[in-house]
């Protein structure tokens, strides 16, 4: 990762607080610092430096205007004799921003808000948004938004998947209606996150789930070993006839919801700490001595609970089959959860999304950065331990099909 060194001007920090345009011209000040630096880092020389690595020679810079929240910004992008100075400041870091201006816009387009959407806007945006700028925006996010929903999934396998959906309201036919979106999150063979893809779907029934796994499998998703997701009828039977041969995994915060809603309010604190250590249990045999235990202390004090505890038990403790380093981070949808956190506070903006499409430009555009902070970050899981387990999980499997077919 590259370091650079930026200094401020006095009168810049004076009129930092002075105005809403102070950190507009703070961010102004470094960014055209930045844009010089990485001139420096692709020419391999300093202005006016005289070295035997030098690249190329500065040809003056041009300005470029970027919009932000703090304000509208002139950058001075630095020109070479030959060859083309390249740098990601306008492209990676502005997706999410453009796609939530472009939401908001569509709205005044559409009819669906007037003046104070536009209001918002300019607020946000420090001018005027126009038509033509609505469609440069499009043409230039959707292309780049779609290629990443739809790349190929072909170069890893996928080990554990991680997936869940949530209601949206959007425009469609003159009306008002509820769509959900499907969020799927894989963890791959090198212990590295990724925001598979989203998709829309007219409900959460198990013809759109199965939909949308068809979509991730034609795309080259494989490899799953373990699904977590919360108990729903459609998805949870979508998942066993699409991934066959798979383990379901009920999260267990919201399994321990559902057992905590059908247990007297008195008995919550105590049924609670018992189910949670059945959850946390080191091996299945111990979860099943613990979970006996619970049954014969709170059968009759609490049957419904214990009903949701027996049939849900398999499913949720599927985790405890894993090498133990692993179960803490699959053992919940946690992980989903707080995409969704970051979901709802573009939504909570928006309200009605004006169409489909916009749905996926804002939101896609979101997860897709979000994405390549994962893909630059650390390593969600080192998989050593587990690759090494599942192979010899494998080895005993087709021994004991051999003996199988010898007896």
């Amino acid at each position: 990762m590259a370091h650079y060194q930026v200094t401020v001007n006095d009168e810049v920090l004076h009129n930092l607080f002075q105005g809403d345009q102070g950190v507009a011209r703070l961010l102004e000040q470094i960014l055209n610092q930045i844009l010089q630096a990485q001139a420096t880092e692709q020419l391999k020389a300093d202005p006016y430096e005289r070295t035997e690595e030098r690249q190329g020679y500065r040809n003056g810079t041009i300005p470029h205007s970027i919009t932000t929240r703090v304000g509208s910004l002139t950058l001075r992008v630095p020109r070479f004799r030959t060859g083309e100075f390249s740098t990601e400041i306008f492209a990676r870091y502005q997706r999410s921003e453009q796609a939530f201006v472009l939401a908001l816009m569509e709205m005044v387009i559409n009819g669906v808000s007037t003046r104070k959407v536009t209001q918002i806007t300019e607020e946000l945006c420090g001018t005027e948004i126009s038509k033509s700028t609505v469609s440069a925006l499009c043409k230039r996010l959707d292309p780049i938004v779609n290629a990443w929903n739809n790349r190929s999934l072909k170069d890893y396998s996928y080990p554990f998947l991680i997936i869940d959906g949530l209601v949206l309201k959007a425009r469609e036919d003159g009306r008002v209606r509820a769509l959900s979106l499907l969020v799927g999150v894989g963890i791959n063979e090198k212990g590295q996150r990724e925001i598979l893809g989203l998709k829309l779907g007219d409900s959460e029934s198990e013809s759109s789930w199965t939909e949308f796994f068809s979509w991730l499998k034609n795309r080259g998703l494989r490899g799953m070993d373990l699904v977590i997701s919360d108990h729903h009828g459609g998805l949870v039977n979508a998942v066993k006839a699409q991934f066959q041969g798979a383990t379901w995994q009920r999260c267990q915060t919201h399994f321990m919801r559902n057992i905590l809603g059908a247990t007297p309010k008195n008995l919550q604190q105590e049924v609670h700490s018992r189910v949670r250590n059945i959850l946390e249990a080191p091996d299945m045999e111990t979860a099943r001595l613990l979970l006996q235990k619970v049954f014969d202390d709170f059968e009759h004090k609490a049957p419904r609970a214990m009903g949701v505890l027996e049939d849900g038990f398999d499913d949720a403790t599927a985790v405890l089959e894993l090498p133990e380093r692993y179960r803490k981070r699959l053992r919940t949808t946690n992980c989903l959860e707080r995409l969704n956190e970051e979901i709802r506070r573009r939504e909570r903006v928006i309200r009605i999304f004006p169409n489909r499409e916009s749905v996926i430009r804002l939101l896609g555009a979101l997860l897709m950065e979000i994405d390549e902070k994962w893909a630059s970050g650390h390593r969600y899981f080192d998989m050593t331990e587990y690759l090494e387990w599942a192979e010899n999980r494998k080895r005993n499997s087709k021994s004991l099909a051999i003996i199988q077919q010898i007896s």
